[in-house]
């Protein structure tokens, strides 16, 4: 899984990277959902527990990225379905969430899977692009269960 040249060394998640992990978890949630939460739905997600929960029971199924020996982001997908895409703040626009979802689409594709699903929230403008760029098309709306049902989630879907 390692890429060559000056991009992110990517690689699956051991458990020396759970703390890396939950940072970037916590980090994302800061910066990126929590602004856009009515702050009873902050209250009540817990992110401490949920970050923690997840890297517990997931992160053997993450790939992370890292640049210069850190851990700059993951990537976790199960079937055709992309659940999670984090990036660090100081590694965003760097190429780390383009390689991670260059590579597990070519997972996806190299497991016979036809398409790419992954949902994303209305406001997340960088996600969006990010994924517009990958040829990603938009092709459901519901409100966003998870984290504030205020929130719109957009359900995106490339054909491989």
């Amino acid at each position: 899984m390692a890429q060559g040249g000056q991009g992110p060394l990517l690689r699956p998640a051991c458990s020396a990277d759970h703390a890396a992990l939950i940072a970037i978890l916590r980090e994302t949630f800061r910066d990126t959902w929590a602004p856009q939460m009515r702050p009873e739905a902050i209250e009540h997600y817990d992110i401490e527990t949920r970050s923690a929960g997840y890297v517990e029971t997931s992160a053997a199924a993450f790939v992370v990225a890292e640049l210069d020996g850190k851990i700059a982001g993951f990537i976790h997908w199960a079937g055709d379905f992309v659940h999670a895409l984090h990036v660090s703040a100081t590694a965003r626009r760097s190429g780390v969430g383009r390689a991670l979802m260059e590579m597990a689409e070519r997972e996806i594709r190299q497991a016979g899977l036809g398409r790419v699903r992954l949902e994303t929230d209305t406001f997340n403008g960088p996600s969006q692009a990010l994924y517009r760029a990958l040829g990603y098309r938009e092709i459901d709306r519901y409100p966003d269960i998870e984290y504030d049902p205020d929130i719109t989630t957009v359900l995106l879907e490339k054909l491989l």
